[in-house]
């Protein structure tokens, strides 16, 4: 569980995420709105029908100060937020496990939800995570998709519609 002295709970696990114990964890009296995602391992993938495994490696000693820098750009572009939890699983999944959860917390619905879509696409596109993916035909450990990004570079940054993170210089795209 996470501290008591901090709105911020990130990291990675080893075993099953503790999905019940962070929505509760969220809540504050202040906080009208909590928002949960659950990046859930499913059975296909683009060309890949009977995916029944993935397996997430991290580099470890990176991935809680990045997550702890997303939390803090989070809480820059949404500073009603309360609580932010990110935590992400590393080892073998199977078909309906939760790899990855986002919760945020604030007093209102729309700085809730715009802070969680950013944690999730930001942690995807900044954070040291890969994942394989075994299907019916093979596997792959899928790094031609994802390019890691800085969290620094996410200051200007925008988040599209569909969840592509676009760099830009013109502050008037920020999320």
């Amino acid at each position: 569980m996470a501290s008591l002295d901090c709105d911020d709970w990130v990291g990675l696990s080893h075993d099953a995420l503790p999905i019940a114990d962070a929505l509760e964890w969220a809540h504050r009296p202040d906080c009208g709105a909590v928002v949960l995602f659950s990046g859930v391992a499913r059975d296909h993938s683009d060309g890949r029908d009977d995916v029944d495994v993935l397996e997430y490696e991290a580099y470890e000693a990176q991935v809680e100060p990045r997550l702890a820098e997303l939390t803090a750009e989070a809480r820059r572009r949404w500073p009603q937020v309360g609580r932010l939890v990110m935590l992400h699983r590393v080892g073998r999944l199977v078909v309906g496990d939760s790899a990855v959860i986002v919760v945020a917390s604030s007093p209102h619905r729309p700085e809730a939800f715009a802070a969680a879509r950013f944690c999730i696409d930001a942690l995807k596109a900044t954070i040291p995570i890969w994942k394989r993916e075994r299907w019916a035909n093979g596997e792959s450990w899928g790094l031609e998709s994802q390019h890691i990004t800085e969290i620094a570079d996410l200051v200007n940054a925008h988040a599209g519609p569909d969840g592509a993170i676009t760099l830009t210089d013109d502050p008037s795209l920020q999320s």
